[in-house]
């Protein structure tokens, strides 16, 4: 109930913020911007524990994006994470799991500095479990639904340049096997850091010159021919 509470918050939150930017949208130019694709990526670090069992979770994802607005960026991503829980489930055994895979995500920024996210992953894993000296593997796929936020140091939202940025993300998706949950299938914290690079600068010049006029380029003006 709590994962489904917090899914309708975001949501309901992302579209007040679509709402709220429908002016600045009607002003900004339409068409495809070469300069508005990203790359980037990030490493992720999870930890948890329940009734006597413990998690650890390690992970890279690294993005290629495109910047649809000021306020809204959405992208692929392939990923990599590994898992190693101990008393699995309380019975002093061990259970080690990488998964690999992709998806896409979508980050909102309702102010310059902060953003709320929502991923989505298809995750092939194996998994291994060790108990009393037996080992047991075993191959499986899995979704995940990562939804949170973030802070981002060093965007500007009317120039692209690269910024580092930091999230914590929970996955609602309720499935047992995923990585960022625990042996009972809690949600546990994933924090990421990451970067953030804008492609081909200067390749499209359509989203600047509007800016550069307002706050003053520094550059010299044209002559007037008309002064007499």
């Amino acid at each position: 109930m709590k994962k489904l509470l917090l899914s309708a918050f975001l949501l309901n939150a992302m579209v007040l913020v679509v709402s709220a930017q429908d002016k600045e949208d009607a002003e900004e130019k339409k068409g495809f911007k070469l300069d508005n694709l990203f790359t980037g990526g990030s490493v992720s670090l999870g930890f948890g524990s329940a009734y006597g069992s413990s998690s650890f979770t390690i992970g890279a994802s690294p993005i290629f994006g495109y910047s649809i607005t000021n306020w809204l960026d959405a992208g692929i991503t392939v990923n990599y994470n590994y898992q190693s829980t101990r008393d699995y489930p309380y019975d002093g055994g061990k259970l080690r799991q990488s998964l690999y895979g992709g998806g896409g995500f979508a980050k909102i920024y309702p102010v310059e500095f902060i953003f709320a996210q929502a991923q989505f992953e298809h995750n092939f894993g194996t998994q291994k479990q060790i108990y009393q000296g037996i080992t047991d593997k075993y191959t499986y796929d899995v979704n995940s639904l990562l939804v949170g936020g973030g802070v981002s140091f060093g965007r500007q939202k009317y120039s692209k340049v690269p910024f580092f940025y930091l999230s914590v993300l929970f996955d609602v998706s309720g499935n047992l096997f995923t990585p960022y949950t625990n042996t009972r299938g809690n949600a546990i914290p994933i924090i990421r850091g990451g970067f953030q690079i804008p492609l081909f600068q200067g390749k499209s010049r359509g989203n600047q010159p509007e800016y550069e006029e307002q706050r003053g380029s520094g550059g010299k003006r044209p002559r007037n021919y008309n002064r007499y």
